[in-house]
């Protein structure tokens, strides 16, 4: 099986919200959950989600592309992503993401080898006043983001990937 029960009850629970014929409208829910387990959504788990929800794979696919919260893509264990839009950009946000890049030996777009680091650039996250922000695994908003803060981050990070082997 492709997600298990867990993940499968998780689903259950997002399309009991919805009426029997709109279970489509669990879709993005769907696709978190899957992508929580798998990491990212391979053509197999797309496939899996729509036809668990009972929708053509083109639509879950459409969905999965259209958003870049999802990872259509192989990604690292931990994706970071740094707000690139014009407030973040003003109030260092460009030189967060030149720490960064320097920090992880990575540009946008980018894994690290040992698979543990994506970097990606993003668009507005909502939290101008917070500026620079960065995102990881789409769930953890880390602001203000200074060297030291960037340095402290990674330094978690992989301690504890580290702790997790």
């Amino acid at each position: 099986m492709i997600l298990s029960e867990q993940a499968l009850k998780k689903i259950d629970r997002e399309l009991a919200k919805f009426p029997a014929d709109q279970r489509q409208s669990a879709v993005m829910a769907a696709l978190a959950i899957a992508q929580d387990e798998t990491n990212w959504l391979s053509p197999e788990v797309m496939q899996f989600v729509a036809d668990y929800i009972g929708m053509p794979a083109v639509a879950v696919q459409e969905v999965a592309t259209f958003y870049n919260m999802y990872n259509t893509k192989p990604v690292g264990q931990y994706k970071i992503t740094v707000c690139t839009n014009l407030p973040c950009a003003l109030s260092g946000g460009e030189r967060a993401a030149h720490h960064l890049k320097q920090k992880l030996g990575l540009d946008y777009k980018e894994t690290s080898a040992d698979g543990k680091f994506t970097l990606m650039e993003g668009e507005c996250m909502g939290a101008c006043g917070d500026a620079p922000v960065m995102l990881v695994n789409n769930k953890r908003m880390c602001s203000f983001m200074s060297n030291d803060k960037i340095d402290a981050l990674v330094s978690e990070l992989n301690q504890t990937a580290e702790a997790g082997k």
